[in-house]
């Protein structure tokens, strides 16, 4: 999956937004979900195994995690 991918799902379907930025590492936040740094530029290819770590690391279950990865 390509980072911009991930990220759009992040705050589509997360509710997450970028809060402060240097460089490509983006400071994310979102309502009842724990901060998240997203140090990915917008072309890069992120593993599954790096998909499901960065969502599980927002505190969302395991059901939900396979949930947003399948909408990629």
């Amino acid at each position: 999956m390509r980072a911009r991918r991930l990220r759009t799902l992040l705050q589509r379907e997360l509710g997450y937004e970028v809060v402060r930025q240097k460089g490509s590492h983006k400071q994310m936040d979102a309502p009842g979900l724990h901060p998240i740094t997203f140090a990915f530029a917008d072309g890069d290819a992120i593993g599954a195994v790096m998909v499901r770590r960065i969502l599980l690391s927002t505190g969302i279950s395991e059901e939900k995690a396979r949930e947003v990865a399948s909408r990629a």
